[in-house]
Formats: C-alpha cells, sequence, structure tokens
C-alpha cells in the first residue's frame, strides 16, 4: 500500500484488507519539507488501518534528493508524475523483497491532475506488478464518507505535509504521453537515485490501534 498522510490511501488500504489481504505500506518521507509529525501521522493512520487486517510492516523510504532532482531537472508541468512514477518503482522493490504480490494505490478517476485516465497510464507503466486501485471509480464524497466509517479522517486532515504536496507543479500536465514522460525521466539517473532511497529505507512495525 503506497501510503500517504491523505485521505484516499488509508481507505484503498482499509478495501483491500478487508477482503481478508494481508498488507504492508510504504510511505515517502522528504526530510527538512515534511517534518517528524507528518510521519506520526502516517504511522496512526497504518494503526488504524491494522484493526482491519494484523501488523503492518510500514517503511519510510528518503524522497528528499529525488524531490529535489526532479525538481531540478524536469519540466514543471511533468513533476508530479515523474515523482509518481518513481514512487511505484521503489513500491515495487520493496514489495517484490518482502513477497507481497500487488500495490495498491488510492487514486480515483479525474480527481486530480495526476489521475486522469492518460495520466493514470503513465504512472502504472512504470511497473510491471499489478496495481490495485480500490477507489478508482468513487467520488471525494464517498471516499470522505467511508474515511468517517472506518476511523481515519480525522487523522488524514491533520495539517502536516506529505511529499505530495511539497513540490506541487502550478500547471500539471493532464493528458501526458508516455515519451514525454520517459524523456523527462531520462534526465536523471534514476537507478542510482532509487537505490540510493532504498539504501536509506526505514522499517516500523505497526500494530493495531
Amino acid at each position: 500500500l503506497l501510503l500517504s498522510g491523505g485521505i484516499d490511501s488509508p481507505v484503498a488500504g482499509h478495501m483491500i484488507s478487508k477482503r481478508g489481504v494481508e498488507i504492508d505500506a510504504v510511505n515517502f518521507f522528504s526530510f527538512p519539507y515534511t517534518s517528524e509529525r507528518a510521519k506520526e501521522k502516517v504511522i496512526e493512520l497504518a494503526s488504524i488501518i491494522a484493526q482491519y487486517t494484523s501488523k503492518i510492516n510500514l517503511y519510510i523510504v528518503p524522497f528528499t534528493e529525488i524531490q529535489l532532482q526532479i525538481a531540478e531537472k524536469c519540466p514543471e508541468e511533468h513533476l508530479t508524475l515523474v515523482m509518481r512514477r518513481f514512487m511505484m518503482r521503489i513500491a515495487e522493490r520493496l514489495a517484490r523483497k518482502h513477497k507481497s504480490l500487488a500495490l495498491v494505490t488510492g487514486e480515483s478517476v479525474g480527481q486530480v491532475a495526476s489521475q486522469t485516465l492518460a495520466a493514470l497510464d503513465v504512472t502504472n507503466s512504470a511497473v510491471d506488478m499489478p496495481v490495485l486501485q480500490p477507489l478508482i471509480g468513487m467520488d471525494k464524497i464517498e471516499i470522505v464518507d467511508r474515511a468517517h466509517e472506518i476511523g481515519t479522517f480525522e487523522t488524514s486532515i491533520l495539517p502536516y505535509e506529505d511529499c505530495c504536496t511539497v513540490f506541487t507543479p502550478k500547471h500539471p500536465t493532464t493528458n501526458p504521453k508516455r515519451a514525454n514522460i520517459e524523456k523527462s525521466e531520462n534526465r536523471l539517473d534514476v537507478e542510482t537515485l532509487i537505490e540510493a532511497a532504498l539504501a536509506g529505507v526505514e522499517k516500523i512495525e505497526v500494530y493495531p490501534k
């Protein structure tokens, strides 16, 4: 489960876990742009989700250098999609290492610029592993209602930034072409950045709240 501090991804985790699926989670942490309070918020969300499954292994990935490199070398309108492709690749590496069988994300079609069908195609094409998106046909009201039901909403709205909101472009592309995003990525040493991030991963065992 790619677990941010927002409303959507905890609900996605709940919807998969209630089908009897064990979950590990990964969070991308951009210190000093995101604070220790933001990390505590994600741990709290994981503990709530764990009530519906079991202990969750939460992997905190240092993401600052990747975001700085993307911001420096890629076109502004591509920042979010290049960032999300890095997230997917890192999550896939962790998933395969720890014997997970799929990735779970909190996208809902058309909710934001990075969740148009074209953008989802670009993001998901970064990995080979199945990507489960249980919120894909829900609107925000439905997702918020579910967050209230499972007890994650009040934690999700705490005002601590996550890495997705730190380097947000003013005019993100909504109809990206995969070739153009890959061209932007080619300005980066993708493998070196991924390996450095994986080397700094912190594992936290989170138990039901």
